[in-house]
């Protein structure tokens, strides 16, 4: 199997599926630190990153930033005092789509360093 966080997003269209339960069994294995959340009927991807501080915490925002864009792929990003939380589902066909996955391995890949 290869890594999510090696594979590409997709070009989404509104008519795209959502991912189907037993994609989803074998895809969030592979983001272990990755809850599923629901926001008003929409099902997506969270995780909360900690850091020492706000300068830290404001570059690692910066780098999912420029992980969304060059995916054309945009999650929330939320940025506070030494914690982001990164958000991501396809807005397209509210809820979550196989990009969805493989954008949170990348951004797991940005946190370790990898």
């Amino acid at each position: 199997m290869t890594s999510l966080s090696t594979q590409s997003c997709d070009a989404c269209q509104a008519d795209a599926p959502q991912v189907t339960d037993q994609e989803r069994q074998e895809l969030h294995p592979q983001i272990p630190d990755w809850i599923l959340v629901e926001e008003d009927g929409v099902e997506k991807l969270q995780r909360h990153f900690r850091f020492r501080n706000f300068v830290d915490a404001l570059a690692f925002t910066n780098q999912v930033g420029e992980l969304a864009e060059s995916e054309g792929h945009h999650p929330a990003i939320l940025t506070e005092y030494g914690k982001v939380t990164v958000t991501w589902w396809t807005h397209k066909i509210h809820g979550l789509h196989r990009n969805d996955f493989i954008c949170a391995a990348k951004t797991d890949s940005l946190f370790s360093g990898d």
